[in-house]
C-alpha cells in the first residue's frame, strides 16, 4: 500500500502496519487532511528556530515566539494547539512528536519571571487537552504516551507569610522530569519537583506530588506506588 510505505519512511519504521480495514474513502480523507497540514507546516517552518523534517499543523494552531521552538522530524500539532515558546531554553521537540488537540504549552507565565522551557523526546505522544507549564522546566523522555487532559506544573507559589498576599510572595521552581517509556493516564496531574523514572505507569486521575522510581505502577490522590512492573518477572 502506497500510504503505508510513505508512513514507514516518515517514521523510519520498516515494521509499521496500516489497518487493512480502512476503505479507499477513509484513506483519501486522511491523506487530504495530512496534505493540508503539511502546507500549513511549510509556513510555520519559515519562523521556527530549527526543523529537521515535515511539520503537520492543524486548524487554529497558535505559536508565539516561534524563533525559540525547535522540532525534529515529523512534528504534529493538532487543531487548536497553543504554544508560547518564550523561555530560556525554548520549547524543543524530538523526532515524531505529536501534540493533541486543544493542548497548551508555555515556557513563561508572568512576564516578570522568565521561565526555563519544555523539552519533549523522540516518538512521544501528548494527548488532547494537555497543559504543560514550563516555568521551572519540563523534560519528557522518549516513547512516552499520555491520556487526555494531562497537567504538568513546574512552579509553586510561596504562601507562608500571612500578612502578604500570596501573589506577592514569589514562586519556587524545581522542574519536572519524566523518564522514557512511560504511560500516563488521562487526567493525571504532576506537580513541581517531581521526577518520574523510566517505564512508569500512572493511573488515570492521579495527582503525583513526589518522585517515583523506575518501572513503578502509580495511582491515587496523592499518588503512591501500588506495585512494580518487575514483580513476577523472575518468578
Amino acid at each position: 500500500m502506497v500510504i503505508e510505505n510513505i508512513i514507514r519512511k516518515l517514521k523510519n519504521d520498516p515494521d509499521y502496519k496500516w489497518d487493512s480495514t480502512y476503505s479507499v474513502r477513509d484513506l483519501t480523507v486522511v491523506s487530504l487532511m495530512r496534505a493540508v497540514q503539511i502546507f500549513r507546516g511549510f509556513w510555520l517552518k519559515l519562523f521556527i528556530k530549527q526543523s529537521q523534517g515535515l511539520v503537520f499543523i492543524g486548524r487554529n494552531v497558535k505559536v508565539r515566539h516561534a524563533y525559540q521552538l525547535t522540532a525534529g522530524k515529523n512534528l504534529i500539532l493538532d487543531d487548536n494547539v497553543n504554544i508560547n515558546a518564550l523561555s530560556y531554553d525554548g520549547i524543543q521537540f524530538g523526532d515524531h512528536v505529536s501534540i493533541g488537540k486543544n493542548s497548551i504549552l508555555f515556557g513563561t507565565g508572568i512576564i516578570s519571571y522568565k521561565g526555563k522551557g519544555i523539552k519533549i523526546g523522540n516518538r512521544t505522544g501528548i494527548n488532547a487537552g494537555a497543559y504543560l507549564a514550563g516555568q521551572g522546566g519540563i523534560i519528557i523522555g522518549d516513547d512516552v504516551i499520555t491520556g487526555p487532559n494531562l497537567q504538568v506544573f513546574s512552579e509553586n507559589h510561596v504562601f507562608a507569610n500571612l500578612t502578604t498576599t500570596i501573589k506577592e510572595q514569589g514562586v519556587t521552581r524545581i522542574g519536572v522530569n519524566i523518564g522514557n517509556n512511560c504511560w500516563i493516564g488521562g487526567g493525571v496531574t504532576i506537580l513541581d519537583g517531581v521526577s518520574i523514572g523510566d517505564g512508569c505507569v500512572i493511573a488515570a486521575g492521579s495527582v503525583v506530588s513526589k518522585s517515583m522510581p523506575a518501572n513503578s505502577v502509580i495511582a491515587g490522590v496523592p499518588a503512591k506506588v501500588i506495585r512494580t512492573r518487575t514483580e513476577g518477572q523472575n518468578g
